[in-house]
């Protein structure tokens, strides 16, 4: 018997960091910390089983935001603490990711698919990086589009929290100072490119390419190689000229 999700999940198979608990769903899987209460990654393709669907236009985004049972209670994030919060329920594996059928696209309003996101970046920079993310899929060269996504907390910086530790409200959510975004794709030729992104947890007016730093860095902040199944540090040291996209 197969034990390894590492083994049993596609988009797991050119690795992913540690974490307290792995919650493997049906499309995307979710590396989750209890220690923070919310996802420390979550990693996706694309939908990746769009040759499995007839009908490619998709479905209507479902709004269906919950808590994951499957996490233990003391640890998961519930919706009280973002109600009055001042804080966008922010998506880590973006819903018009996932949206070829209903219960792929209802997996990414779990709250463990969640960080709290300042509304002005949430529906700005955020917003246009996962389209443009989901453009270079789109390409026909484009075989898939791997997308790991880390809240990021910059140890020595103050963190604030929304929610309140009471038995009968939930528990207290930290507020991510950053995200990352790493972004690998496999053409059809089998050949790899490797973009990652940190952004902070703001309204940014900058062009998306200013974002983009090299993955090594971006790993000594998550802590972990994001991609560890692939051999050669060539990718991990790579970065685009500042300004440029992909």
């Amino acid at each position: 018997m197969i034990d390894d999700p590492f083994q049993m999940q596609r988009e797991l198979r050119y690795g992913a960091p540690r974490c307290d608990q792995i919650l493997t769903g049906r499309h995307f899987t979710i590396g989750y910390s209890w220690y923070f209460r919310q996802a420390k990654w979550t990693l996706e393709i694309i939908n990746r089983d769009r040759e499995l669907v007839n009908d490619l236009a998709g479905i209507e985004r479902l709004d269906n935001f919950r808590a994951d049972t499957r996490i233990p209670k003391r640890f998961r994030a519930g919706l009280k603490a973002y109600v009055g919060s001042g804080y966008d329920r922010g998506h880590l594996c973006a819903s018009a990711n996932q949206d070829l059928q209903n219960i792929q696209n209802s997996e990414t309003f779990l709250l463990s698919n969640m960080s709290p996101m300042k509304p002005q970046f949430n529906r700005g920079i955020w917003s246009k990086l996962e389209h443009e993310i989901r453009v270079l899929d789109a390409r026909e060269s484009t075989l898939e589009t791997y997308v790991l996504t880390c809240p990021v907390f910059y140890f020595g910086e103050k963190v604030e929290r929304i929610g309140k530790e009471q038995e009968d409200f939930g528990i207290s959510v930290p507020v991510p100072h950053a995200f990352i975004k790493s972004v690998l794709v496999e053409n059809k030729r089998g050949r790899f490119r490797l973009w990652t992104f940190e952004i902070p947890n703001k309204k940014q007016t900058a062009p998306l390419g200013d974002f983009l730093v090299k993955t090594y860095d971006a790993e000594q902040i998550v802590g972990g190689r994001f991609w560890d199944r692939i051999s050669g540090s060539d990718l991990h040291t790579y970065k685009s000229k500042p300004g440029k996209m992909w």
